[in-house]
């Protein structure tokens, strides 16, 4: 069936069925789209020797991108938001959302479709922080401070890479001409080359990508082993959706008999050893070998996370 449906009702079946990973990609087209606008009134609107385009551009990114230095920023707050919805180039744009959607698409397999609203928004904001952190205490940047900013998706994206790359590690995709490589290894060769990219052209772009990248890890591990319970920070809510707690699991048996923590802690370690045998047949044999119980738990093991 799928197939026989032409690229407009593949799209909207991809809008359907992946709505919060359609949202955050159709914003980014949108914005690009926009941004594409202006250079092109820059352009009609001034004398082709001013460079209309370029300079209405550079005039909108001031407002939109987040700066490194800290005075500037303290002026324009909003940008530690806007600027990761933000592109200037189409093929910046296109690598970006190819990956997002690619990374987006595994995650949301495994965890409910709103949290990759919150993973995006931690990855940007620590993407920011660390550029303008990095930016503001290396001697190398002195000179640039007052005038960098950095503007993309890139941080998020990694945060969601890194973040499905901790959560199912073991999960294989096939490249081309290459073959079935794990996303732990593809994850872990993105955030080296990044780190060895820092010297090039674009170092605060690659500071703020290992911001995103450290980010995701970290958002899935307090997940899953609730450390941020534990030790008593990042206890918050957003709106009613706490991304730091777990569902308990219900200590009853029979007629509302509770259970002791012998047979409580038991019966937790035999439903994560299913979650585990799980994970490895996916891996092996992908997500569509699985039986409908098998996927059952699956689903309910992601909304209890």
């Amino acid at each position: 069936m799928y197939y026989n449906q032409s690229a407009g009702e593949r799209l909207k079946s991809m809008v359907q069925m992946q709505p919060a990973l359609s949202q955050l990609v159709i914003i980014n087209i949108g914005v690009w789209f926009v941004l594409a606008l202006v250079q092109v009134a820059g352009f009609l609107s001034e004398p082709s020797s001013t460079r209309g385009d370029l300079v209405w551009l550079e005039s909108a990114l001031h407002w939109i991108g987040v700066p490194a230095s800290i005075p500037v920023l303290l002026q324009k707050p909003w940008t530690i938001i806007t600027y990761m919805f933000v592109h200037e180039g189409f093929w910046h744009l296109f690598f970006n959302m190819i990956w997002l959607y690619w990374f987006g698409k595994i995650f949301m397999e495994f965890m409910p479709g709103s949290k990759i609203y919150y993973l995006y928004f931690i990855g940007g904001i620590s993407g920011a922080f660390t550029f303008i952190l990095a930016y503001n205490i290396f001697p190398v940047f002195e000179e640039s401070l007052q005038l960098a900013t950095t503007i993309g998706a890139s941080a998020s994206v990694l945060a969601i890479t890194v973040a499905t790359a901790v959560l199912v590690p073991a999960y294989s995709v096939n490249l081309m001409f290459i073959g079935q490589v794990k996303i732990k290894y593809i994850a872990l060769f993105t955030v080296v080359l990044d780190v060895l990219m820092i010297k090039s052209g674009n170092a605060g772009g690659h500071f703020a990508h290992i911001g995103g990248a450290f980010s995701g890890a970290l958002f899935i591990l307090l997940i899953r082993y609730n450390w941020a319970q534990q030790f008593g920070f990042l206890n918050f809510k957003i709106g009613n959706f706490n991304p730091f707690k777990r569902k308990p699991l219900k200590k009853i048996y029979g007629k509302g008999k509770p259970l002791s923590d012998e047979e409580y802690n038991r019966l937790k370690v035999q439903k994560q050893e299913k979650i585990d045998k799980i994970l490895e047949k996916i891996s092996s044999s992908g997500y569509t070998s699985l039986s409908a119980e098998e996927k059952t738990i699956l689903f309910k093991s992601s909304n209890n996370l």
